[in-house]
């Protein structure tokens, strides 16, 4: 683990992050960090309004960085800082990446009381498909399995 006070200068720094992020008008109140070796690989704040992305998370842009720091796909032996507890996209997206540890300082229940309530979602994935909200159909189709069978098959695949 990262020495004491390095870990204090990490919470400062993602912190300090959302504050610029919103007096800049580039997006929501949020950052998250990627450390290794006490050392940020990646870090990122949330641009989804400035980039017309929902995807633009912070914690999503703090992994990209650091994948690709990394040249992986993967954060063995790495940390993460949120100023937020991630939302229900970056909290799975944590679980992919692997890292060693997730550290965040605002809770749902706080981005919730500012509006950013991710409650609808966890609700949503709880309900079997054909009750949720969004009319989700599933196709079949005689070559569905064909890329599925081809990964399965092929000798210098990546698993993840």
């Amino acid at each position: 683990m990262e020495p004491f006070d390095n870990h204090q200068n990490l919470i400062q720094t993602v912190l300090t992050l959302p504050e610029e992020n919103v007096r800049h008008g580039l997006g929501g109140p949020f950052a998250a960090l990627v450390v290794k070796n006490g050392a940020i690989i990646g870090q990122g704040c949330n641009r989804v309004t400035d980039q017309h992305d929902p995807t633009a998370h912070a914690e999503m842009e703090a992994i990209r960085a650091a994948c690709r720091q990394l040249g992986s796909h993967q954060l063995h032996g790495c940390v993460i800082y949120s100023s937020c507890e991630p939302c229900p996209m970056c909290l799975g997206a944590i679980y992919w990446a692997r890292p060693d540890k997730l550290f965040y300082l605002n809770s749902q229940a706080d981005a919730a009381r500012i509006g950013f309530d991710d409650q609808f979602i966890y609700q949503e994935l709880a309900l079997p498909v054909a009750q949720r909200q969004l009319t989700t159909e599933h196709l079949d189709h005689p070559r569905r399995l064909v890329a599925f069978e081809l990964w399965q098959a092929s000798s210098d695949r990546e698993d993840y």
